[in-house]
């Protein structure tokens, strides 16, 4: 089959086509990617967390970075750890539950960073 004179070849359309949709998919995701952006909300009340008994015995030391959801009232919502020890990792998350934040006008998340040192 010849191709006519202002025809488009179809591989052509067809990669089109497929930067039109890698398009589309780019921009669903910076529309949504800003519900998911990281608040500055201030800490209202820290609890400091239980030194687990394991990590005391083996001398484990460091911080653990929390991801914390909170709730328009300034609670904590979800807390899921994102680095750090894994045997600290637990204490960090339940610590950071327990953590009141300042109001705000929706849900937001936060970073947070648990530091554990021998000696608290």
């Amino acid at each position: 089959m010849k191709q006519q004179i202002g025809e488009r070849p179809r591989g052509l359309r067809r990669m089109g086509q497929i930067v039109l949709q890698a398009g589309v998919l780019a921009l669903l995701v910076v529309m949504v990617s800003p519900a998911r952006a990281a608040d500055d909300r201030a800490v209202k009340s820290r609890v400091a967390p239980v030194y687990p008994e394991i990590a005391k015995r083996m001398k484990i030391e460091g911080a653990v970075k929390v991801e914390a959801k909170i709730d328009p009232a300034g609670k904590v919502t979800d807390a899921k750890a994102v680095n750090g020890n894994r045997i600290l990792s637990s204490a960090a998350e339940d610590a950071v539950r327990k953590w009141k934040f300042e109001p705000g006008s929706g849900d937001a998340m936060v970073n947070v960073e648990v530091d554990f040192t021998l000696g608290q």
